[in-house]
């Protein structure tokens, strides 16, 4: 298909449908073969963590840690994929579970800094500038466990570091409001920008925004988008969708807000989201009840509903919305966007 905008995804992704309530369902898709899926289905870019391009670099020295990176960076060209971001995993550690950047004590916080560095080496090697923080357990549980103000200056301070460490990096945060802690230091995309323009080079702090991210807040993902983008800080999105409140559910994108999922597509395209080298990326899940063999569905149908949108952005009858706007009609214009959807 002739593609509106350049895709990416995470090769997690592509997984076994194990979930808190159960183990895995399918079998464990070799990472090759997972580059060969994505490039099939018709990505463009791939989005890692750390530990997807390097997956022992714990135990790995800078030496040894760039060689596998550079190694890595073969296998993307010859998949014909591109790397969008290298994200460092700072939640899955048992040395992270008080939080990384913001943990309370001084010596948890110096290996979220070792890690975050690793991650730019990663990076340099596999050629992208980007790195992405999504702050998952920088929060609380218990209110009165930590300062909230000085955790924001820990973030601050964290960031600066990372900027400090290579003057060519961009950072992308991607905030959440909740899951995995109760409640996050920086929930939602204001928060997020805020941070940002703390930071000693605001130029290089910018954010990704996620679908379900904004749902979860009890926000529009689009009003989110169109905010970032106002500020020119919108360099990366996950699309997805989520039904309710809930558990970060990451459903495939449209599926359950199709008016919504429209207007992001939508404000992402008269922006002109793209023209800079951005990617579109993808965060679904696919359903646990899924086959082996029917296990990347979900990846087709997202990429299949945000062109078909595309198409309906295109095709949307600027005049009459233009009318719609300056008689106020917003009746007609509400039935005139559905008639549109359902056409």
């Amino acid at each position: 298909m002739e593609k509106t905008f350049r895709y990416s995804v995470g090769p997690w992704n592509i997984h076994t449908g194990a979930d808190t309530f159960g183990p895995p369902v399918r079998d464990e898709v070799a990472f090759a073969r997972k580059l060969e899926l994505v490039k099939e289905i018709g990505f463009d870019a791939i989005q890692l963590h750390d530990d997807d391009a390097v997956p022992d670099l714990n135990d790995c020295d800078s030496h040894s840690l760039r060689a596998k990176a550079k190694q890595l960076k073969r296998e993307l060209d010859d998949a014909g994929l591109v790397p969008e971001f290298v994200a460092p995993r700072l939640w899955e550690d048992a040395r992270t579970r008080d939080g990384a950047y913001t943990a309370n004590l001084k010596q948890l916080r110096d290996y979220a800094d070792e890690r975050s560095k690793k991650a730019i080496e990663i990076a340099n090697e596999l050629g992208t500038n980007n790195i992405v923080l999504w702050l998952a357990r920088e929060g609380n549980f218990v209110p009165e466990s930590k300062s909230t103000a000085r955790s924001l200056h820990y973030l601050t301070e964290a960031i600066n570091r990372m900027l400090e460490a290579d003057k060519q990096i961009r950072i992308m945060i991607e905030p959440k409001p909740n899951e995995p802690v109760d409640k996050s230091f920086v929930p939602t995309v204001g928060h997020a920008l805020a941070l940002g323009y703390t930071t000693i080079d605001p130029s290089r702090v910018g954010v990704l925004i996620e679908s379900a991210h904004s749902l979860l807040a009890g926000l529009d993902p689009a009003d989110d988008m169109a905010f970032a983008l106002a500020h020119k800080k919108l360099w990366g999105v996950h699309l997805n969708d989520q039904n309710g409140l809930k558990f970060d559910q990451d459903r495939p994108f449209g599926s359950v807000n199709l008016r919504q999922a429209f207007n992001q597509v939508r404000v992402l395209m008269e922006s002109g989201y793209g023209s800079g080298g951005e990617y579109v990326g993808l965060d679904v899940k696919a359903l646990r009840t899924q086959s082996d063999e029917k296990a990347c569905k979900h990846l087709a149908n997202s990429l299949f509903v945000a062109e078909r949108l595309a198409d309906k952005v295109r095709s949307l009858n600027e005049a009459e919305v233009a009318a719609r706007r300056e008689d106020t009609d917003y009746e007609e214009l509400d039935r005139y966007i559905i008639d549109h959807l359902l056409g």
